[in-house]
């Protein structure tokens, strides 16, 4: 039931967003502030966050609502996948992060393995577009799609950077702690089967 009411507080929070921003009548920008209001309880009673914490976030969205982008970049080498630990919580994933305004997706995914493992890389095709909330992560506050994007690996030596831990290449069956809001063992699996069969064709929810 919390990932249901989880939802409902989003697709809640996105009426309140558009009305607030494209509204004009002054009882319906109030309405569309309760609407809000209730967003934010149902938020604060199904996660640890604070209702203050949660209130501001909403309040500072502005215009139309539209699911956030996270770009993960996908790096081979001899046959194991680049992996970074995050300095968040200690765990690991791919490296990669929200798509930055003023960048392509290709860049994104190059700019974020190059400042997370130290790795010069070339992008080089897309592999999946996960919506994140049909996969196997805790909820999130966010409706969020995930790009998964192979890149060339260009040769040198990995190295963590500020924001993680460590970085390391891990073969297909080893299994390390899994940073789940970030990604799935699903998701690296998937990653694995595009090693072995490079003519599959992208995913996309």
């Amino acid at each position: 039931m919390a990932f249901d009411w989880l939802d409902i507080a989003k697709k809640l929070q996105a009426i309140a967003q558009a009305g607030l921003e494209f509204g004009a009548d002054k009882y319906d920008l109030e309405r569309y502030e309760m609407i809000r209001s209730i967003s934010v309880d149902i938020m604060h009673a199904y996660t640890d966050a604070p209702i203050e914490k949660i209130r501001e976030l909403f309040a500072e969205e502005k215009g139309y609502q539209t699911p956030k982008v996270d770009i993960r970049g996908v790096v081979f080498r001899e046959g194991k996948l680049l992996m970074v630990q995050e300095g968040i919580d200690g765990n690991w994933t791919l490296p990669g992060g929200w798509a930055d305004v003023g960048y392509t997706p290709f860049e994104v995914a190059e700019k974020e393995v190059w400042e997370e493992a130290g790795l010069k890389v070339k992008p080089d095709r897309l592999l999946a577009v996960f919506d994140k909330s049909k996969h196997n992560h805790p909820p999130d506050k966010y409706h969020i799609y995930k790009f998964f994007i192979l890149c060339d690996d260009l040769g040198g030596e990995i190295k963590p950077g500020m924001e993680t831990l460590d970085v390391k290449w891990m073969s297909e069956y080893e299994r390390l702690p899994l940073s789940t809001p970030r990604i799935s063992q699903e998701q690296i699996n998937i990653m694995f089967e595009f090693l072995d069969s490079p003519e599959k064709p992208v995913i996309c929810d």
